[in-house]
C-alpha cells in the first residue's frame, strides 16, 4: 500500500492527432476510472528533466559526491557473543567495549522490548506518570509482495519518533502494524513463480487451487516486511497486526461494501475502464504510469516477439455516401478504427459546412457513420475531424453520451481483436491488426499519410503493458457528496493537513472527483459480495438483475423479498470480480480496530489521532479514508494528516523500483558491497538501459559500496530532513555522520561512568539537585532551554528542529564545552580517575558537578530516545547502576520524557547570555594560539574589556582560563568601577599577540622569549625580523564557524 507513485494523467493524450478539445470539458456519467487531470506539459518538463539525469549518470565527466570525499574504512566488528534467549533482558554489566558498534548495541533489545510487551496499550496502565489521553495511528501497509526502501523507512523513523515521544508522556498509545494484499502486484508474482517454477498458467487452475498458491506464496515470503520493521526499531504492537485478507477485516470490507450499497452510493454501471490485457483487468489510477515519446519510438511490449511501433501519426479517408468526396481524419492507434461509430467536426469550421449530417461509409464493415457537429472539437488540430470510437477512448465516451452514439468493442481484454472486426482480423493481436489494417486502407488507396508524432503513451505500472481503454460493466462508488463532506472538514477545521500548502490541492482535486470504479478482474482480494439474479422461466438475458449481501444466503432472502419469489427458486452466482486493493485500505484506520463491531479498541482509539504519511498518496489513499471513514462510521478516520517529502536519490530522482535506485534500509544498517548492490539490480525486471543508468548510478555512488551504519544513525538522519516542503535527498555520507554522533555519545558514557564509578556519594534526585559553579548553572540552563525547544519543536511536528537542537546540546555544550571543562579537574590515576582536592573545589563542589553530569547525560538519552532507541537504551542501562533504587525491568522507552517545568529550578537566563562572550574569548584566545603554533605551551593573558564585561570574564573566570589553555587571567578596564576589585590597574605588556573579541573586548597573550622558536612560520610568512614586528599580528582574528572551532 505504500507507493511511490504519482498523480498521474490516465486520458490516453495524444491517440488521436485531432483530438477532441475544450477548456471546459463536462463531467463523466457514467463515470471513468480516471481519478486524476494533469497537463502534458508538466508530464513532459519531468520526462526531459528524467532524461538529463540518466544522461548526467552516464556521461564520462565524474561529479565528485559527499561521498567519495568522505573517506570511511570498515571498523572493528564488536559482537555481543552472551548468550540470551530471545525476549531476555541485554546483559549490560559486561565490560563496556571501548568504540561504539552498531551490531553490538543492536543485539538483543528489541526482543526483550517486544516480549515484556512495552508497545502494547495495556502497559500505560502500570506508567508512574500515566496521563488520560490517547495516541492512536496506523502505519501505512507496505504491500506484502515488496520490501521496505528507505522512502519506507523515513515514514518508520518519522512515526515511531511520535509515538515513542507520546508513550513516554504517559499517553495510552497504539500503534498498529499491517500489511496489504496488493491484489495485483501479488497475483502477478505468483503467477510468474508458477509459469517459471511449474510452466503453469493461472488459467490452468481452477480459483482456490490458485488461491491456495498464493496464500502459500504469503506465508512463506510475507514476513520480510515485518523484520524490516523490526530491524528498523519500529515500536508497533505486534499482537494486533492485521493483513487485509484477514477474516475480520475481510468481514469489515463485505460490511462496507454491503452498506455503501444499501445506502445508494455503489452501483453497478458500463463504462470505460483502464485496461491491462496482459493482467486482464482494469487497473487503479496509481498503477498507470505516463510515458513521453517526443516521436517516432519503438517499443518492447508484453506479448509480443518484435518491438511495436509508437509515435506516429497516421491519416486516412472516410468516403462520404452518394459523393465523390471524402473526410480525412487521423489517428495514433489506426486498429480502433474499426470501431469508428461517427466522424465529428466543428460546427463553425467552413472546410466542413456542407457536410453537416451525412453519412460516411465504413470501407471494413459497410456501416454508415454519420458526420456530426461539436463544438468540442478542435479546427487547428490534425484535419479538423476526428473518428470517434466511443469504446476505446475517454473523450469519445463522452460524445457518445451527448450524441446518442452506439458503443462498438472491437478489442476484447486478452487484446485481441473481436468478432465485429470480421474474419480476417478476429483473434489477432491488437498491434499486429495495426499493420493490417493500414495495409488494407493501402489497398483500397484511402491511406493518406503517415508522420512522427509527440505522444503520451500510458503504461501499466506492473506488467509494462500498453494501456487499453475497454468498455466494461463495473462497480462504482458516488463520490461527489462525500467529497464535498471531505472538503468541508478541513475547511472547518475538523480536519488538520500539515503542512498547510496541500489543502489547496486537497480542495482542487475532491472539488473536480469522478466518480471510483473498484471492481478488478482478478482472482486474488475481496471477492465482490454481489450475486446476479437469474429468475424461473426468465428470458430477458440482456437487462442484470443485482443483489448483495453479508453472505450468500443473505442475499438469496434480499432477492426473495425483492422479486416476491421463494429462496429456494432463485439462482444466485456470485461476481468474479475482486474489489480494488484501494478500497480496502481506504477502511484501514477503522477495519484495524474490529469494525464494523463495537469493540473497546474502537471505542478507545477511533477516530485516530493522526495518519501520517507520504505526500504522493493525498489522492489514492487519504482522501478516500476520509470519505469512507467518514460515511461508515459517521467521524473522521483521524483529526490530522501529516505529510512528509519524498526520498529522492543524490541524483534527484525519486526512489523507484523502476529505476533500479531503491536502497534496502537493511544494507544502510548492515552495510553492503557495490556487488552486492549491482545483484540487486540484475534481478530486477528492468530494461537495459535503464539497468544500465542504474549500475552506473551504484559506481559513482558507491565505489566502495555502504558501510555499515547502524539503525540509530539511519533514523537519526532521515528524522534531521525538514520534511514539510522539500523533497529530501538523502547521502549516505550523511547517515555515516550520524554514526560518528553514536560513538560520541559512546565515548560520553565512557568517561561519565569514569568520573562517577569512584563516587562513594550516591548521586542525588533531579529535583534536588541545585548547581552551584557558574559552570554548572550555565550547562543546566543550557539543557532547560534544549528541553523546551524539543517541546515546541515536536508540538509542531517539526523533527529535524529537535534532532538538531539535541545534536547541538550534546556536542557543542555537553561534550566541547563542559566536560572539556570537568576534565581539567581530573588526574588520571591508572586506570582509575581521581579528582583533584584543591581548595576552590570542595567535596561538595565536586559532587554537584558530578550529579550535574549525570542528569544532564540521563536527561539528553532520555530526550533522544524516540529517534535513537537502541544506543540510548544500551547507554541508559549502563547508567543506571549510578542510580540507587534503579528498577532491574525497568526500558528507557517507557521513562518520562523530560518536560521543561521538571527542570524550571535549572533555568539561568542570565548566565546562557553572559557565557556567549565567554564563548568568544575562548574562540579568539584558541585562535590566537593555533596562528602561533602553541600546543603545550600556556601563555598568561590579559582581557581589555568594559566592566560589564569584566564581570562576566570573573564570573566565569575558571572556564575561560581552563578552555583558552593559559597560565594566568589578568583583566584590565580602562575604564573600571570601583566595584571591580580583582582587576588590574596595569594595562597589559606590550609585544604580545593580541586578538578583538568585539569593538569593546581585545586580548592580549603574552609571549615570552621562549617561544620564539614557535613564530618561525609566522615569521618567514609575514617577512618578519624580529620578535617585535613579529608579535604584531593583525588586529581580528576571522574564524569561519564558531561551532566548528570546538571541534
Amino acid at each position: 500500500m505504500w507507493r511511490t507513485g504519482r498523480v498521474l494523467n490516465l486520458r490516453l493524450a495524444g491517440r488521436e492527432a485531432a483530438r477532441l478539445c475544450s477548456s471546459n470539458p463536462p463531467k463523466p456519467s457514467p463515470p471513468s476510472s480516471s481519478q486524476s487531470k494533469s497537463s502534458p506539459r508538466p508530464q513532459a518538463e519531468k520526462q526531459r528533466r528524467r532524461r538529463e539525469r540518466e544522461e548526467a549518470i552516464l556521461s564520462s565527466q565524474h561529479i565528485t559526491t559527499a561521498d567519495e570525499e568522505l573517506k570511511w574504512s570498515e571498523k572493528q566488528k564488536i559482537a555481543y557473543t552472551t548468550k540470551t534467549p530471545p525476549g531476555t533482558k541485554k546483559d549490560t554489566s559486561l565490560l563496556f567495549p571501548s568504540a561504539y558498534n552498531p551490531e553490538y548495541v543492536e543485539s538483543s533489545w528489541y526482543q526483550w522490548w517486544e516480549k515484556e510487551g512495552f508497545f502494547s496499550p495495556e502497559q500505560h496502565e502500570r506508567l508512574p506518570h500515566i496521563v488520560d489521553q490517547t495516541f492512536s495511528l496506523c502505519i501505512p501497509p507496505p504491500n506484502v509482495t515488496g520490501s521496505l526502501h528507505l522512502g519506507h523507512a523515513l515514514t518508520v523513523a518519522v512515526e515511531d519518533a511520535l509515538v515513542r515521544w507520546r508513550r513516554m508522556q504517559g499517553y495510552r498509545v497504539l500503534w498498529v502494524p499491517g500489511c496489504d494484499h496488493a491484489g495485483i502486484a501479488t497475483q502477478t508474482v505468483v503467477e510468474r513463480r508458477l509459469l517459471r517454477e511449474e510452466g503453469k498458467r493461472r488459467q490452468d487452475f481452477t480459483r482456490q487451487e490458485f488461491l491456495q498458491e498464493v496464500w502459500k506464496w504469503k506465508n512463506e515470503k510475507g514476513e520480510e516486511i515485518y523484520h524490516q520493521l523490526r530491524r528498523l526499531g519500529a515500536s508497533l504492537d505486534w499482537s494486533r497486526a492485521c493483513f487485509t485478507m484477514d477474516p475480520g477485516f475481510s468481514r469489515a470490507v463485505t460490511e462496507a461494501f454491503v452498506r455503501l450499497c444499501d445506502c445508494g452510493l455503489i452501483y453497478r454501471s458500463e463504462g470505460l475502464v483502464n485496461w491491462s490485457c496482459a493482467l486482464e483487468s482494469a487497473i487503479s489510477d496509481i498503477e498507470v504510469d505516463s510515458k513521453q515519446l517526443s516521436g517516432q519510438t519503438m517499443l518492447s511490449v508484453p506479448g509480443y516477439e518484435n518491438k511495436v511501433e509508437f509515435g506516429t501519426m497516421l491519416t486516412f479517408a472516410y468516403p462520404i455516401e452518394g459523393q465523390e468526396a471524402e473526410v480525412a481524419v487521423s489517428t495514433t492507434r489506426p486498429e480502433t478504427m474499426l470501431g469508428d461509430v461517427a466522424v465529428a467536426v466543428h460546427p463553425d469550421d467552413p472546410r466542413y459546412q456542407a457536410v453537416h449530417g451525412k453519412l460516411c461509409r465504413h470501407p471494413f464493415t459497410d456501416r454508415l457513420l454519420p458526420i456530426i457537429t461539436d463544438s468540442m472539437v478542435d479546427m487547428e488540430l490534425g484535419t479538423g475531424a476526428v473518428k470517434v470510437t466511443p469504446a476505446h477512448d475517454h473523450t469519445d465516451f463522452l460524445l457518445s453520451q451527448r450524441h446518442s452514439l452506439p458503443r462498438l468493442t472491437v478489442i476484447g481484454g486478452d487484446g485481441t481483436m473481436r468478432p465485429p472486426c470480421g474474419q480476417w482480423l478476429e483473434g489477432v493481436k491488437r498491434f499486429d491488426a495495426r499493420q493490417f489494417v493500414v495495409d488494407a486502407l493501402f489497398e483500397k488507396k484511402l491511406f493518406r499519410g503517415k508522420k512522427s508524432h509527440a505522444m503520451t503513451l500510458p503504461v501499466c505500472s506492473r506488467s509494462g503493458d500498453i494501456i487499453e481503454p475497454l468498455l466494461k460493466k463495473q462497480w462504482y462508488i458516488h463520490c461527489d457528496e462525500m467529497a464535498k463532506k471531505a472538503t468541508q472538514a478541513v475547511e472547518d477545521g475538523q480536519l488538520e493537513i500539515i503542512p498547510h500548502f496541500y489543502t489547496k490541492t486537497w480542495k482542487n482535486w475532491l472539488s473536480n472527483i469522478s466518480d471510483w470504479c473498484i471492481s478488478r478482474q482478478l482472482w486474488w482480494g475481496h471477492q465482490i459480495p454481489a450475486y446476479q439474479v437469474e429468475l424461473p422461466n426468465s428470458t430477458d438475458k440482456q437487462e442484470e438483475q443485482w443483489v448483495w449481501g453479508r453472505s450468500k444466503g443473505e442475499a438469496r432472502q434480499r432477492a426473495a423479498i425483492k422479486y416476491g419469489l421463494k429462496p429456494e427458486d432463485i439462482t444466485l452466482t456470485q461476481d468474479p470480480d475482486v474489489l480494488d486493493t484501494w478500497f480496502s485500505s481506504g477502511l484501514f484506520p477503522f477495519a484495524m480496530l474490529g469494525w464494523p463491531e463495537q469493540t473497546t479498541d474502537l471505542q478507545r482509539f477511533y477516530p485516530n489521532s493522526i495518519l501520517e504519511t507520504g505526500s504522493d498518496l493525498i489522492f489514492f489513499w487519504v482522501a478516500r479514508m476520509v470519505m469512507l471513514g467518514t460515511e461508515l462510521t459517521g467521524q473522521l478516520p483521524f483529526k490530522k494528516v501529516l505529510f512528509h517529502s519524498l526520498v529522492r536519490d543524490k541524483h534527484g530522482r525519486k526512489m523507484s523500483k523502476s529505476l533500479g535506485n531503491v536502497i534496502d534500509p537493511l544494507d544502510v544498517i548492515h552495510g553492503v558491497s557495490l556487488e552486492r548492490l549491482q545483484e540487486k539490480v540484475k534481478e530486477g525486471n528492468l530494461d537495459p538501459r535503464e539497468q544500465l543508468v542504474a549500475m552506473e548510478a551504484q559506481r559513482k555512488d558507491f565505489p566502495k559500496g555502504i558501510p555499515q551504519c547502524g539503525t540509530d544513525a539511519l533514523r537519526f538522519a532521515l528524522c534531521s530532513h525538514k520534511m514539510q516542503g522539500e523533497d529530501i535527498s538523502l547521502s549516505i555520507s550523511q547517515v555515516l555522520s550520524c554514526r560518528k554522533f553514536c560513538n560520541k555519545m559512546w565515548q560520553t558514557l565512557r568517561f561519565t561512568l569514569g568520573v562517577l564509578g569512584n563516587n562513594t556519594t550516591p548521586v542525588g534526585a533531579l529535583e534536588e539537585t541545585t548547581p552551584l559553579s557558574s559552570m554548572d548553572r550555565w550547562i543546566c540552563s543550557r539543557l532547560y532551554s534544549t528541553v523546551k525547544q524539543c517541546e515546541q519543536a515536536f508540538e509542531a511536528f517539526e523533527l529535524h528542529i529537535v534532532t538538531s537542537v539535541l545534536y547541538s546540546f550534546w556536542v557543542h555544550s555537553l561534550c566541547d564545552v563542559y566536560m572539556e571543562y570537568v576534565k581539567s579537574l581530573l588526574v588520571q590515576q591508572g586506570e582509575g580517575t581521581v579528582v583533584q582536592t584543591d581548595t576552590e573545589h570542595s567535596g561538595r563542589s565536586r559532587h554537584m558537578a558530578g550529579s550535574v553530569l549525570y542528569h544532564c547525560v540521563s536527561t539528553s538519552l532520555a530526550l533522544l530516545s524516540p529517534f535513537m532507541p537502541f544506543i540510548t537504551e544500551e547507554l541508559w542501562q549502563r547508567l543506571q547502576p549510578v542510580r540507587p533504587g534503579a528498577a532491574a525491568q525497568t526500558s528507557l522507552c517507557l521513562q518520562l520524557y523530560p518536560c521543561s517545568s521538571q527542570l524550571e529550578h535549572w533555568h539561568f537566563p542570565k548566565e546562557e547570555r553572559d557565557f556567549m562572550l565567554v564563548q568568544e574569548v575562548i574562540r579568539v584566545a584558541r585562535s590566537i594560539r593555533a596562528q602561533c603554533g602553541m600546543t603545550k605551551e600556556k601563555p598568561a593573558m590579559w582581557a581589555v574589556c568594559s566592566p560589564s564585561q569584566a564581570k562576566v570574564l570573573l564570573h566565569f573566570g575558571s572556564a575561560v582560563w581552563t578552555l583558552s589553555r593559559i597560565s594566568n587571567l589578568h583583566i584590565y578596564c580602562p575604564h573600571r568601577g570601583n566595584d571591580l576589585l580583582s582587576v588590574h590597574s596595569t594595562p597589559p605588556p606590550e609585544g604580545g599577540l593580541i586578538g578583538v573579541v568585539n569593538h569593546e573586548c581585545q586580548l592580549h597573550l603574552h609571549i615570552q622569549v621562549l617561544y620564539f622558536v614557535l613564530l618561525q612560520p609566522f615569521r618567514h610568512e609575514h617577512n618578519c625580523t624580529d620578535l617585535q614586528s613579529c608579535c604584531r599580528p593583525p588586529n581580528e582574528v576571522h574564524i569561519s564557524s564558531r561551532d566548528q572551532f570546538w571541534f
